[in-house]
């Protein structure tokens, strides 16, 4: 299995370019008709990087755990769109979401479960191969899905985490901490392009986006604060309390 690293990311911006253009125009579209009801939570890199490994996982089950107004949604769907195949399931306590997300990208490859996902954990998929998570961002909420949520994800699976760079560190007593001091106790590494935290990636896929062509911004965001990893085979581990 191939590392979750810099290196495959550029090479499934050259393999995809074409299809990943066509998306984020029609993602700049998307935005601009949704204008006043829809705030984008992921910058472009992070966006992209999740659009580039769902195309190459060409998984047939997603999970995404928090939803908000529906940007990450639709670059999922696009992806499971253009793979021809795969399901959605998205969980979220508000359904701001349902009203946003175009018919065409939704339909027959996208359920909605609204509510909290810790009262719901029977609506958890099986089989899950692609966890994209964006939602509450406090220390309770991430040893949560430690213990509960990631025990049933395949070792392999990629993984991403939203909101943990925002600067060069994540804040004590965040999600982010709470993530990153369990990769480090299971041994797992980790990908970033946060401008902050990773100046070097993230210069080096900017510059590969200008090469081919795809520098213009959909949006106008930078932080990409994301970190995107393979679940490791180590689930007997914990959080700590």
């Amino acid at each position: 299995m191939e590392d979750l690293d810099l290196s495959l990311i550029g090479d499934l911006y050259r393999r995809y370019r074409d299809p990943l253009a066509e998306v984020r125009d029609a993602q700049r579209e998307f935005l601009r008709r949704t204008k006043g009801r829809l705030t984008p939570q992921l910058d472009d890199l992070e966006a992209e990087i999740t659009y580039l490994l769902l195309r190459e996982r060409r998984p047939d089950t997603v999970m995404e755990l928090g939803t908000f107004h529906g940007w990450s949604t639709t670059w999922i769907l696009s992806a499971l769109r253009d793979n021809g195949r795969g399901t959605l399931h998205s969980f979220d306590i508000v359904d701001n979401v349902v009203a946003n997300v175009p018919d065409e990208l939704a339909l027959g490859r996208w359920e909605f479960h609204k509510g909290d996902v810790r009262q719901n954990t029977a609506e958890i998929p099986e089989g899950i191969d692609y966890l994209f998570v964006d939602a509450a961002h406090n220390a309770r909420f991430a040893k949560w899905y430690l213990a509960e949520l990631f025990p049933r994800v395949a070792p392999g699976t990629p993984v991403s985490v939203h909101d943990v760079f925002h600067g060069k560190r994540a804040l004590p007593l965040t999600e982010g901490a709470v993530v990153l001091s369990w990769l480090r106790r299971t041994g797992t590494e980790f990908l970033t392009v946060s401008r902050r935290k990773a100046p070097a990636p993230y210069t080096a896929l900017m510059e590969l986006r200008e090469d081919l062509g795809l520098g213009a911004p959909v949006r106008t965001s930078t932080d990409n604060p994301m970190i995107f990893f393979r679940m490791p085979v180590q689930q007997a581990v914990r959080p700590t309390r």
